[in-house]
């Protein structure tokens, strides 16, 4: 069976326009709240807790982090992500009635990946993994190799799409066929 993967953040969805809020939230300015945001993520996509997550972010803000402000941040975080990209939706939902076999494969936490897999469009893909739920993170083989085993395919049986030129690399060193996202019209191309 030939599989065709795709990355969740800026692939199927539209970027997150969150930032703005959860900086609020914390009473930071948005600029260092991103920097933040983004310098201590990985961990978080790796596995560890929101609270975990949200009380290092708040560490480098000098802001105090509690139960519930990091349910709060956790909520718009996720709520923030939750826009599929239209374009996007109506090429995996093509794809999906035409019989194609999909995956969903993303650096997300553990949180994010519940509600997807909450979502009516997930039943479009036959395999979500998400890499908090595996505690290891693109572009490291291990995911990559994780994802085959779940899918019980071999590397060359897939083709993978990503909006990270790095993912895409680590998924090619892997053997997967892969390739730099640039919207769905381009996949379409490629695709056919």
């Amino acid at each position: 069976m030939n599989w065709i993967v795709f990355d969740y953040g800026d692939v199927l969805s539209k970027p997150s326009a969150a930032r703005p809020a959860m900086a609020a939230a914390m009473g930071a300015p948005l600029p260092e709240f991103e920097k933040a945001y983004w310098d201590y993520r990985i961990p978080y996509d790796a596995g560890s807790t929101p609270l975990e997550y949200w009380q290092t972010v708040g560490k480098a803000l000098g802001v105090s982090v509690g139960e519930e402000l990091s349910d709060e941040l956790t909520q718009i975080d996720v709520e923030g992500w939750s826009h599929l990209e239209p374009s996007s939706q109506a090429l995996f939902e093509t794809l999906s009635e035409a019989g194609a076999a999909l995956a969903l494969l993303s650096n997300a936490p553990v949180v994010f990946g519940e509600w997807v897999r909450a979502q009516e469009w997930a039943r479009h893909f036959r395999v979500t993994l998400f890499s908090g739920d595996v505690r290891c993170v693109k572009p490291d083989a291990k995911i990559f190799r994780l994802l085959l085993d779940e899918l019980g395919a071999e590397p060359a049986d897939c083709l993978f799409f990503d909006d990270r030129p790095s993912n895409v690399e680590g998924a090619r060193a892997v053997g997967l066929k892969a390739e730099v996202w640039n919207g769905a019209d381009a996949a379409q191309a490629w695709l056919d």
